[in-house]
């Protein structure tokens, strides 16, 4: 029999890229003998309802054209599911497909990944009734990200530079409480992130031993720093070497609450909610379609 799968595109992701990449895809697919579905949503609740119609109507899998926000999208539907997710990374993170393992640049090949049917299942967070594959943030960056929605200009890129250096301008110390499964803190701090994924914001790795597969959620502190201190921390986040300084403790835990008046955290890049939220991790709770050399690898 042969195999149907839904392709969903986010268009505008990754500046226009993935509506190029989920050409590339759909014609392999079909190139490969498999049935496809092709669709497309004018916003990501025009998506979601379309997404929700297709996997009703029966698919075996759902394959996402375009980054971490579109990622987010497809596991509110398919989480708990017994139906794989394939992933075509055209977004401008793509944090998931580093975690995979995935190819980043060749839409091909990713497709053929869909085609050749290994899968392995990952861990997810959840939030109430919200999922999320990567990460958590609250603090200096999600404030960030506050400050760059409501810029009207710049605009692309430039507007999240611009929303830094003002909220540098503003910086302050936050006052947290954050229970763990064994432990209450209760301190200052400049960011809190919790990791189900180990990278964000395009290969950041802010929770470095983050797996997504041991049923554990990766907590990183950065305890308060000032402008200049912060500055300096930026190009360690990439590396993973922040966490052996003094200025960063890092935990495990299977939930995590996180307390702290005016401060709004985001999954996945999205917005979830203003603090407190409370994050579980929720084991084996997506199926994704991996490379077959890399399907026990983590």
């Amino acid at each position: 029999m042969t195999r149907s799968v839904t392709v969903l595109t986010n268009p505008a992701a990754g500046g226009g890229r993935a509506a190029h990449a989920g050409r590339r895809a759909v014609a392999r697919l079909r190139e490969r003998e498999l049935h496809v579905t092709a669709i497309e949503g004018r916003t990501p609740g025009d998506a979601l309802t379309l997404l929700e119609k297709a996997v009703g109507s029966g698919t075996d899998a759902v394959v996402a054209v375009g980054g971490d926000g579109l990622v987010n999208l497809v596991i509110q539907v398919l989480a708990g599911t017994d139906i794989p997710m394939g992933l075509i990374p055209a977004g401008t993170g793509n944090d998931l497909a580093r975690v995979l393992r995935l190819p980043r640049d060749d839409a091909a090949h990713a497709a053929d990944i869909v085609v050749d049917n290994a899968t392995r299942t990952i861990d997810l967070g959840r939030i109430g009734d919200r999922w999320f594959a990567t990460v958590l943030s609250s603090g200096f960056d999600s404030l960030v990200t506050e400050r760059a929605r409501r810029l009207t200009w710049p605009r692309g890129p430039l507007r999240y530079n611009a929303a830094m250096l003002l909220q540098l301008a503003s910086l302050r110390k936050l006052s947290y409480v954050i229970e763990l499964d064994d432990a209450e803190l209760r301190l200052d701090a400049t960011l809190v992130a919790v990791g189900n994924g180990n990278t964000y914001g395009g290969g950041m790795a802010i929770c470095p031993a983050a797996r997504v597969d041991d049923g554990l959620l990766d907590v990183t502190v950065v305890r308060g720093v000032t402008r200049t201190r912060l500055l300096g921390l930026s190009p360690t986040l990439y590396r993973g070497t922040h966490v052996d300084l003094p200025e960063v403790d890092t935990y495990t835990s299977t939930r995590v609450t996180l307390r702290c008046n005016g401060i709004v955290a985001y999954a996945d890049g999205e917005r979830v909610a203003d603090l407190p939220v409370t994050a579980h991790s929720v084991p084996r709770a997506l199926r994704v379609f991996v490379d077959r050399g890399s399907a026990s690898r983590a």
